[in-house]
Order: structure tokens, then sequence, then C-alpha cells
């Protein structure tokens, strides 16, 4: 089937209570990996593009490669832009064939947030182009490469995330419950009372991001109040370094085989987001 958009994979998802998983493309070896893994336990599948790896991923090279995959596969698959923080950047996204885009203005002051991600709502929407914002600051930097912790004092509000899904009119929200991007320090403590009461106010697929580390009870515990899609990158980097490492130290001092090498990355890949498949609930409900 074509590229679809994220909308009704991640409404359904909210209502059935499991989530998708957006697992993010640095490279073919991870887009092969986690296309086959979604393909081979028929579940929805969102490729996400983040804006810090586009000097790695040339958008205009691997964008046809993805549309043409999405064709010959039996599962929707939706391809998504992650922390976009530019206009530039989402325009960019959508003339290459993303059907879905993050708008990222937590930084801003929020009347901001709310003029500058409702303009790309109006930009995307006309498209049938999804758009997810987010409102508080997941702790940590996207790409996750150093360890971070969440502050509490710049977790989403419950009330002001209900006045910015109102005003903007977005799809789904990402917000700021304790979660954070990279490796955690320590072990991850979720708000669950204030992520209810978010998903009671807004009514909308929640998003929760920085999911590697995140315990499977509190995956699923989320889920069931209103997580609809988990972005998940650093697990997968992580178990790629690993085995790009152990492979390098066992064939230390021998010819060394480059494909080979990518071979035991992208089965390493291909178990981690199988892992996080079974974790979601999501496997099968892609039929």
């Amino acid at each position: 089937m074509s590229l679809v958009n994220s909308k009704s994979m991640l409404q359904s998802a909210w209502e059935g209570k499991y989530a998708v998983g957006a697992f993010n493309v640095v490279n073919l070896e991870f887009l092969e990996a986690i296309f086959e893994t979604a393909v081979a336990t028929s579940s929805p599948l969102i490729l996400s593009i983040a804006e810090v790896h586009l000097p790695f991923v040339n958008l205009e090279n691997i964008c046809p490669i993805i549309r043409d995959m999405a064709l010959r596969a039996h599962v929707p698959i939706a391809l998504h832009l992650d922390h976009g923080v530019s206009q530039a950047t989402v325009w960019r996204s959508l003339r290459n064939g993303f059907t879905s885009v993050m708008f990222d203005g937590s930084k801003l002051p929020f009347e901001n947030n709310i003029a500058e991600t409702r303009s790309i709502v109006e930009l995307c929407h006309p498209l049938g182009v999804t758009v997810e914002a987010e409102l508080g600051a997941v702790g940590g930097d996207e790409g996750g490469g150093l360890e971070s912790q969440a502050d509490p004092s710049l977790f989403t509000d419950p009330a002001m995330a209900k006045e910015f899904v109102d005003k903007t009119g977005v799809d789904a929200l990402a917000v700021a419950i304790g979660n954070s991007h990279g490796k955690y320090k320590g072990e991850p403590k979720l708000d669950f009372a204030r992520l209810q009461h978010i998903n009671e106010l807004c009514g909308i697929p929640l998003v929760l991001h920085g999911g590697s580390g995140i315990s499977a009870t509190d995956f699923k515990h989320a889920i069931r109040l209103g997580i609809a899609k988990i972005n998940f990158y650093t697990g997968m980097s992580q178990a790629a370094l690993t085995a790009a490492s152990a492979f390098m130290a066992a064939s230390s001092g021998r010819y060394h085989d480059y494909p080979l090498l990518m071979q035991n990355i992208k089965k390493a890949v291909a178990e981690t987001v199988a892992e996080q498949i079974d974790i979601f609930g999501c496997s099968g409900q892609g039929r």
C-alpha cells in the first residue's frame, strides 16, 4: 500500500489501548531492519526521520526508497518528520512525500508555540498530512547522545495542554511527564497522574518521546492512559554499537568484511525493534 498519514493509525491505537512505534531511520540498515520487523509482525509503523539527523540522512535519496518499500508492504506505514523546528524543514519534508510531521515549538513562549504550530497545521492539513506538536520540555537532547534527566518544572501542564490543543488543532501531542531523550540517569519516574489528566482534558492521541530506558511495565501503564505513539531511537543505536563492537572484537587480527558487520548491526536493530513492538502491543494491529 502507499504511505499513509498517521492520524487514523494513532486514533485506532489510542482507542485500542496499544501504541505505534515511531522508529528513527538514520541509514539504510536501520530502515531495512525496522521495515522488515514491522512487516514480519504485521505491525503499523511510523518511520521517523529527525531534523537533527538530516546532516546524516539525505531525504532526496532515501525517501524514494521508503515510498517504494511502503508500496510493497501489507501494513500501514507513515513517513514522519521528527522534531522539526523550522518551517523550511517542514516544507522540505512535504516535498519529499512525508505524510506526518512533528513541529517542535516547545522551546518557544506558550503563545508563540500556539501561533507557530497553528500555522503548520494550516499548511499540512489541506495536504492530508498529520501534525504532532510538543508542550512542556522533554529532557535531554534529541539524537540521544548524552545521559539526561527530566526536570519536573518543565512537565506539561494539563490545563495549558487543553488550551494548546483547542487553539492549534493538532492531531497528536507529545507530553513531558518525566521522559527524556537519550540514556536516562537513573530510573525514569513517569508522572502517571499528570498523564491521565492530560488525556482526559485533551481527548487526542498522546505521544511519548525518549522511549529508550523506560520499563515495559511503565510503557504499558502509559499506553492505558492515552499514549498512542512511542518514539524510540537510543535503544537501537546502543544495540547497533554493541553489535559492531562485538563483531570487531571477535574478528580482531583477521580480515574484516564490511557487509558482515552491517548484517550483524541490522540483526541487532531488528531484535530491539521486535522487542519494543511486542511491549507496545501493536503486533498484528496492521492487518
